[in-house]
């Protein structure tokens, strides 16, 4: 057996143990907080959940020419970060709140808070599909290229996919949320160790002058591009990251539910602080590895940018290559045990009322609950798989529908104490309406950046429910 594979055996076989082991003391409602875990925990498990394969593939790639941008988005994190942790996290001090947006229906109606909810069960789907599709497929060609050849096939993936399906599900209908919080800090350990690995052995096999000559002209920020068509600006990096922040830390529910896990507001203000410094470590070390492969090859030109680092590792030895294998998969499956554990916990907090006329317990009724998203999951990414490049786009276009939509009625409710549910839900739509149009919009032939089009979407709702609560007090007799 190659070793490459035993260190990947290994760790699927391993990870769901410990993470089911260090849940054990769990009990009730496997998608409640439950409020115990440390802040350190749960930092790591904010930054393992936001990193997917696509991000540990991609990044290096991406600083194969442009240096260090996602170091200078990190900025950006930081302080919508600090925003996040000032302003938005004490709103969920209520202990027995299990959904993010249950801060919408306490003032907004539960019809608001249905609508929000079903927004993001329905982007969340689209966008881990997509995901988790688009990591299979440097995970196939490194399986298919070591010892593996016969995984890249349809079939191949179908039963790679099946059994990454399978181990996540183990531990997270078993150990709830903890065990996915645990699982997520070992993962991030894991690549990250994997990635301060490639740095020591691209250090070690490139001599001196090179390795100066990679770092000399390194930058944060990129420049030359049309105005809000790059999101690696200064601008783009640093207020357009902060705002899209606030959107994906402080009102979705994927990152809210960790933070509600903690001990106390302290507690979780300091792991959503202290993530924003892990993902510039981790962005940083993933950078280093692009900008030194681009010393290595001597900047020449990349037919496919996310090819890079999954070619890297396979000229690398045997057991590091399986670890970096097993991180790439530890990337994906984090990624899909959060959202699973996610998407139950809206479920199971914002559609209680109708789950209530099953008369099931709410262990039993969330473990059957996260058992459809797991098929609805893996429907979606079969789906994808016939997709073009336009269809994966699209999907993405509909998580910044999502953040900015859903950033925009927080906002409202954080400023406007006296709007109605009816301003809310105008400023929700148009919100949605703004965001499409501007998706159609071409700058110097180039699509807005992403980074841009939450901000305008959130300012926007924000805009038309203040209006529509403005004109109501004026017409009030």
């Amino acid at each position: 057996m190659p070793i490459a594979f035993a260190v990947i055996l290994a760790y699927l076989l391993l990870l769901p143990l410990v993470s089911i082991a260090l849940s054990r003391r769990q009990g009730g409602d496997p998608a409640a907080p439950h409020h115990d875990l440390p802040a350190w925990a749960i930092c790591l498990s904010i930054v393992a959940t936001e990193t997917s394969t696509l991000t540990v593939v991609s990044v290096p790639g991406v600083a194969y020419g442009q240096s260090f941008v996602f170091v200078g988005l990190a900025c950006g994190y930081l302080l919508g970060r600090v925003i996040v942790a000032a302003a938005f996290l004490p709103l969920f001090r209520d202990r027995s709140i299990v959904s993010a947006y249950e801060i919408l229906g306490r003032r907004f109606g539960s019809g608001v808070q249905r609508i929000v909810s079903a927004t993001f069960l329905i982007s969340r789907l689209l966008a881990e599909a997509v995901r988790l599709f688009a990591g299979l497929l440097p995970i196939t060609a490194l399986c298919a290229a070591s010892f593996l050849p016969d995984i890249a096939s349809p079939a191949g993936r179908l039963l790679l996919l099946a059994i990454l399906m399978a181990l996540t599900l183990s531990y997270t209908v078993i150990g709830g949320l903890r065990a996915v919080i645990w699982s997520d800090s070992i993962q991030l350990v894991l690549y990250l160790t994997g990635a301060f690995a490639c740095i020591a052995t691209l250090l070690h096999r490139l001599p001196p002058a090179t390795l100066h000559a990679a770092f000399a002209h390194a930058h944060l920020f990129s420049s030359g591009k049309p105005a809000f068509t790059d999101p690696f600006t200064f601008a783009a990096a640093v207020i357009g990251g902060a705002l899209l922040t606030l959107a994906s830390h402080g009102t979705d529910q994927l990152m809210i539910q960790r933070c509600l896990a903690a001990r106390s507001l302290r507690g979780a203000q300091a792991a959503m602080i202290g993530s924003a410094l892990l993902v510039g470590v981790l962005f940083a070390s993933l950078s280093a590895i692009g900008v030194l492969l681009a010393a290595r090859d001597h900047d020449a030109p990349l037919a496919a940018p996310d090819r890079l680092f999954p070619d890297f590792i396979l000229t690398l030895p045997p057991a590091l290559s399986g670890l970096l294998v097993a991180g790439i998969l530890a990337a994906t499956m984090g990624s899909l045990s959060s959202a699973l554990n996610a998407m139950t916990g809206a479920v199971m907090g914002d559609f209680a009322p109708i789950l209530a006329r099953s008369r099931l317990s709410p262990r039993v009724l969330s473990r059957i609950v996260t058992g459809f998203w797991a098929c609805a999951l893996t429907g979606a990414t079969l789906a994808f798989s016939g997709s073009n490049r336009s269809a994966v786009l699209f999907a993405f276009s509909i998580t910044a529908y999502s953040y900015g939509a859903v950033l925009g009625v927080f906002l409202l409710a954080m400023t406007r104490p006296h709007a109605t549910s009816r301003a809310a839900r105008l400023g929700f739509w148009c919100a949605i309406l703004l965001l499409a149009c501007l998706s159609m919009v071409r700058l110097g032939g180039r699509p807005i950046a992403f980074s841009w089009l939450v901000p305008a979407g959130a300012l926007g709702g924000l805009a038309a429910g203040a209006l529509t609560d403005f004109r109501r007090k004026r017409l009030r007799p």
